[in-house]
């Protein structure tokens, strides 16, 4: 192709909801609830573990914190400009500001990916090697951990923008997404993306489907070790929130990246789910079924001088 047809499309449309001004104030009702709800969540939590000692010097909610995190940051990328478009009638955004979401997007997408895993290896240590899990999660391997966990989003995540800032647009530019991700926009290429694609599944696609692998195949290994039933049940009550979470995750993204990047209907929905709903979730799967963090939450409280709970004599 000559270079002077390649990167002529200069901006990206995006798709909406619906052609109906009405639906879409009404979900811009709706998504700014979730978004405000998964700021105040996560915030939540991220102070609550920060200010408290006995959860601050637990690995598994340092963890739980660096989730919350991830969580903003996530939700952050794609939602504000989910909620402006919802109220413009030209959902617009610039070729450089696409690259840059879709970016961020899998940085941040993939290194909670990782993160979750090393919360499950967290929980595996703690169940099946209880006499050795100060001793093995210390501080100094939990600050790694979570390090990796973000330098393995940035490889990913660089990988990703690599591979599609090669291809040429000069074509259509309506990407049938309302954020830049990998599989609407490559489909705008004016080129052979074939092999684009394959390279693309075998890095997204792989991840997702091995992390949520590993994930499902050491919660099954803790429930093989313990031979007990009160200690079973236990560990259910433990592991159910982490396994709530890997399934809202996990498993719309390996239906969106784990296959051919064919474009369905419903591919708008799936991204609500995880892009949206799930970072509100998260402090609700944790803090509803964890009695140390709602203690935790109404000293917090408590010192704050806002009402949560009567507390008794």
């Amino acid at each position: 192709m000559d270079e002077n047809q390649t990167e002529v499309v200069r901006e990206f449309a995006l798709a909406g909801f619906s052609q109906k001004r009405s639906i879409e104030a009404g979900l811009f009702v709706l998504f700014l609830f979730f978004y405000v709800s998964t700021w105040i969540g996560n915030v939540l939590i991220m102070v609550t573990v920060a200010s408290d000692n006995n959860l601050n010097s637990s690995p598994m909610y340092f963890l739980l914190g660096n989730l919350s995190f991830l969580d903003l940051c996530y939700s952050t990328v794609t939602t504000p400009k989910l909620l402006a478009d919802l109220l413009d009638k030209n959902k617009l955004i610039l070729y450089d500001q696409c690259i840059a979401q879709l970016f961020f997007l899998h940085f941040v997408g993939a290194a909670e990916m990782f993160l979750l895993t090393v919360m499950a290896y967290d929980r595996y240590v703690a169940i099946c090697r209880p006499l050795y899990y100060s001793t093995i999660m210390s501080r100094g391997l939990c600050c790694v951990l979570v390090a990796a966990s973000w330098m393995g989003g940035f490889v990913h995540s660089t990988v990703q923008t690599i591979l599609t800032t090669r291809l040429p647009f000069c074509g259509p530019n309506q990407a049938d997404n309302f954020f830049c991700d990998v599989p609407p926009v490559i489909k705008l290429a004016c080129a052979d993306t074939f092999v684009i694609e394959l390279l693309m599944v075998s890095n997204s696609g792989l991840i997702s489907t091995s992390s949520f692998v590993v994930l499902i195949s050491s919660y099954t290994i803790i429930l093989v070790k313990i031979r007990s039933k009160e200690g079973r049940q236990k560990a259910l009550s433990t592991c159910a929130s982490h396994l709530m979470v890997v399934t809202l995750f996990f498993g719309p993204c390996i239906f969106i990246y784990a296959r051919p990047f064919s474009i369905f209907s419903v591919d708008k929905m799936v991204s609500v789910l995880y892009n949206v709903i799930t970072p509100m979730l998260n402090p609700l799967i944790y803090t509803l079924r964890n009695k140390e963090v709602k203690s935790a939450m109404r000293k917090l409280w408590g010192r704050s001088g806002l009402p949560w709970k009567k507390q008794r004599p």
